[in-house]
């Protein structure tokens, strides 16, 4: 017998399967404050916001969020 042993991010990915589209969404929001706190703000991710916000203004990129 073969035994495979998941890592870290298999086993979120598996936990994520068994919950509810809210507690996804619940999730979800966590991230991301979370990933926005552990951002540095340098002026090329300060470039980066101002060109995306010019971005989906004109609707050259509109925002789309995918879960």
């Amino acid at each position: 017998m073969h035994y495979y042993a998941m890592n870290k991010v298999e086993q979120l990915e598996s936990e994520l399967r068994k919950l509810s589209p809210a507690e996804l969404r619940q999730v979800r929001d966590w991230l991301d404050d979370f990933v926005e706190d552990q951002m540095e703000f340098t002026p090329e991710f300060e470039g980066a916001i101002r060109q995306s916000e010019s971005e989906r203004k004109s609707g050259a990129r509109p925002r789309v969020r995918r879960p």
